[in-house]
């Protein structure tokens, strides 16, 4: 009945886990006192910490999780073959539609509705995305959607890893999926090695202050200076170590409409166009898109970066309008990005009283 309803619903995958303690929750704690979570402090304050540890504090009367996934978009969009050529970034696959969090937060509360009318009776619920303080990946593969790989993302065999997870708490009794599924990975370690930035320190283990996504979301302010030529043109996430991994191979299942890239804008950007849109038409750009999680500043200090690893002087024109943003983060990298386009010219003209770029210049 439940996998019924949730196929209705259009999810690509649903399955039952009673409600347990997590097995992994020492290797979340381990991690976070390793300070590879960086700056994501709220991991690691005692509510979080405690709530991932027992799925009752979510909910007191939950007596069954249903863990489901839904596939997102893993082609990229086509450009016009007769537009002029432009300077392209890059948008996290996840992050080119509807707002994932919007669209997962809504089926999950219209399952809980579904089975409350299948049972005639009101059922008490938590939906759950990835904001919420769950071990997602662990329920998802103890209910057998798929295993954990070495990228440390879940996979479920014939989806691939573009999926996104979401749980739904309910206080009904329901029959478990007891098919937990295994790694798979074998020998391969596509994911591992191609990873721009090193930030798998092993098999199963991401130091997320050197990951892309961690850096282009997660960080505020300055990037390590070392880690920016590495970055590519990503301006919101990264799919590279999904990119490679086998499991992805092909053009999977249809993903929901509603994670299609909205626009080509929205998923293989003009890095030029994206540097001059002002306050208003970003708001606009990033309206209902997971791309509002970070400010604008972030946002073009993003830019910045991936303008300069273009590698094209047609970017400095763009650049030289970030110089006169009044964030120091923006005009620090600006200054990196001219540097690496050999604009040093326009570098030692630029006149700026801020530390932070004054610090960048020299």
């Amino acid at each position: 009945m439940i996998a019924d309803l949730a196929r209705e619903l259009g999810f690509h995958r649903a399955a039952i886990v009673p409600i347990e303690p997590p097995r992994r929750h020492e290797l979340y704690t381990s991690w976070l006192a390793a300070g590879h979570a960086g700056e994501m402090a709220y991991l690691a304050q005692p509510e979080h910490v405690a709530q991932r540890a027992d799925l009752r504090t979510l909910l007191d009367s939950a007596r069954s999780l249903i863990v489901v996934a839904l596939a997102y978009d893993r082609r990229d969009p086509p450009l016009d073959p007769d537009a002029p050529i432009a300077l392209r970034g890059r948008i996290a696959r996840y992050a080119r539609g509807e707002d994932y969090h919007l669209v997962m937060r809504d089926k999950l509360v219209a399952l809980g509705n579904a089975l409350a009318a299948k049972l005639g009776r009101p059922v008490a619920t938590r939906p759950c995305v990835d904001s919420a303080p769950v071990l997602e990946r662990e329920w998802a593969e103890r209910a057998g959607l798929g295993f954990v790989a070495k990228n440390t993302m879940l996979i479920a065999p014939g989806l691939g890893s573009y999926v996104v997870l979401g749980e739904l708490l309910v206080d009904v009794d329901l029959p478990a999926d007891a098919a937990p599924q295994k790694p798979r990975c074998g020998s391969c370690r596509a994911c591992l090695d191609a990873c721009p930035t090193g930030a798998f320190v092993d098999a199963y283990l991401l130091d997320a202050r050197r990951c892309i996504s961690y850096l282009t979301i997660e960080h505020e302010g300055v990037i390590p200076r070392e880690l920016r030529a590495q970055m590519g043109t990503w301006v919101f996430g990264c799919d590279v170590c999904q990119e490679v991994c086998p499991f992805n191979a092909g053009p999977g299942d249809d993903p929901d409409p509603l994670l299609r890239p909205r626009t080509t804008e929205h998923a293989l950007p003009d890095l030029i166009a994206l540097a001059h849109k002002g306050a208003n038409q970003l708001r606009q750009f990033v309206k209902r898109t997971a791309l509002r999680r970070i400010p604008r500043e972030m946002l073009l200090r993003n830019v910045a970066i991936a303008l300069g690893n273009t590698g094209s002087r047609d970017a400095i024109p763009a650049l030289a309008a970030l110089l006169r943003e009044p964030s120091p983060v923006v005009r620090a990298h600006a200054i990196w990005a001219l540097r690496q386009l050999r604009a040093d010219d326009m570098v030692a003209s630029h006149v700026d009283d801020d530390p932070l770029v004054i610090a960048e210049m020299a």
